[in-house]
C-alpha cells in the first residue's frame, strides 16, 4: 500500500506527487496497474475502491459516503477510509476537497452514467483553477486549463478544444483551424476534432477561466510532466 500521504488529523490528506482519484465508472485495471507502477498514489472514490481491489491493488485511501462501497469493513482494516455521508457534493468532490497533490488523475468519472460524467465536469470546472487536473477514459486524457498552454503535437494529432464556460481566445499557433479571436461556449461554438500541424501549439485564451484541452490518452504522461514542471498550466 502507498503511505506518501501527511497523516495530520485536519484534512485535507497531502501527497508529495500525483494522485489518481477513482470513481465507479468505466476503468481499465491495466491503466491502473501502470499507473502504480509509475508511482500515482491511487485514491478511492467511494466505490470506485473497488475497481482499484479488482486490479489487485490497494488504494492510500477511499473517501466518500461509502453508499457503493463493497465489503466496507474489510477495506478499513487495509487502508484508511473517511466516511463524509453528507450528501450535498459527489464522492469526486469529497475526495478533492480531501486530497491535496500537484497532479490529479480523475479515472472512472465518465463512461456508464451520463449524469455522473455531467457531475465530473462540474467538479472539474470548480476545482480546476486551485489544482492542476485531468480526466482520463479509454480513449481521451482532458487537461483543465486556466491561461494559455504551449504543448507539441504531430502533425494531424486530435487537438479538441472545449469550453467549460463562455470563453473568448485571443490567439493559437500550430492548430489546423486557428483560435485567433474565437468565442467558445457551451450550446454555441465549440473546439472539437481541431488538428496540430507539426511541432509547437499554443493557445492563448483571453480569459482566465477554465477550460478543457482533449488530446489521445497515450498523451497522459507528456501533460503530467507539463503540468509538474510548471506552477499552472
Amino acid at each position: 500500500m502507498q503511505e506518501n500521504f501527511s497523516p495530520a488529523a485536519d484534512a485535507p490528506l497531502r501527497f508529495a506527487g500525483p494522485i489518481a482519484i477513482v470513481g465507479g465508472g468505466a476503468v481499465e485495471s491495466q491503466t491502473l496497474r501502470d499507473l502504480a507502477a509509475a508511482g500515482v498514489t491511487l485514491i478511492g472514490a467511494d466505490g470506485g475502491a473497488d475497481a482499484i481491489g479488482a486490479a489487485g491493488l490497494v488504494p492510500a485511501a477511499i473517501i466518500g459516503d461509502l453508499d457503493s462501497l463493497q465489503d466496507r469493513a474489510g477495506w478499513e482494516r487495509r487502508t484508511r477510509v473517511l466516511h463524509l455521508p453528507e450528501q450535498v457534493t459527489t464522492d469526486f468532490q469529497k475526495a478533492l476537497r480531501s486530497t491535496q497533490a500537484p497532479v490529479t488523475l480523475a479515472l472512472g468519472m465518465t463512461g456508464k452514467r451520463l449524469d455522473h460524467t455531467l457531475a465530473a465536469l462540474s467538479a472539474v470546472l470548480q476545482y480546476a483553477p486551485e489544482r492542476h487536473l485531468l480526466l482520463v477514459d479509454e480513449i481521451d486524457v482532458a487537461l483543465a486549463v486556466v491561461g494559455p498552454i504551449t504543448f507539441e503535437a504531430a502533425a494531424g494529432e486530435r487537438v479538441s478544444i472545449h469550453p467549460l464556460v463562455p470563453i473568448g481566445f485571443e490567439r493559437s499557433q500550430g492548430l489546423l483551424y486557428p483560435m485567433d479571436g474565437l468565442q467558445l461556449a457551451p450550446g454555441g461554438l465549440i473546439g472539437t476534432s481541431n488538428a496540430g500541424l507539426g511541432g509547437r501549439i499554443e493557445i492563448v485564451p483571453a480569459e482566465r477561466v477554465p477550460w478543457l484541452l482533449i488530446l489521445p490518452k497515450a498523451r497522459l504522461w507528456d501533460l503530467v510532466q507539463a503540468c509538474q514542471n510548471s506552477a499552472r498550466v
